[in-house]
């Protein structure tokens, strides 16, 4: 966790404390913007999606897919790195994907969690080929 402390003594009642950001809420926040770029697939690599999605079927193991699986962090008080692997989808120009994630993570970060955000490092693990099934999907047996 990393704090944001900005106490004065007499200062305006919004700067009286401190602030606390976890790492995990930058990992979602950061992976959440990832995902809203058109031509990213998925994040992370197949072995963490399929792992992700054996995950999803045990009972109590939550529901949905991880928000922050293919997103690690490292979090100042002030700063943040970000690391992503994503997959993308084929036919897009994967630097202009690229291009798009840093922007849309950036943008977020530093609106919602205040940090400056010194880099978006990013690996493509995959292309998604449009007759490939999904990790995780199962296919029918009778049609």
């Amino acid at each position: 966790m990393t704090e944001n402390t900005g106490a004065k003594v007499g200062g305006a009642p919004g700067s009286r404390g401190r602030t606390t950001v976890a790492d995990v809420v930058v990992e979602k926040i950061a992976g959440m913007a990832a995902r809203d770029v058109r031509g990213v697939h998925a994040l992370g690599s197949g072995f963490a999606r399929s792992m992700g999605s054996v995950r999803e079927r045990m009972p109590g193991a939550g529901t949905g897919r991880s928000a922050t699986r293919g997103v690690s962090v490292e979090v100042g008080e002030k700063q943040a790195a970000i690391d992503l692997e994503i997959v993308v989808d084929y036919g897009v120009s994967i630097t202009d994907v690229a291009g798009e994630v840093r922007e849309n993570v950036i943008s977020a970060v530093e609106r919602m969690a205040g940090r400056e955000v010194v880099e978006v490092n990013i690996t493509v693990s995959d292309v998604k080929l449009p007759d490939e099934e999904d990790e995780g999907e199962e296919r029918q047996r009778i049609q």
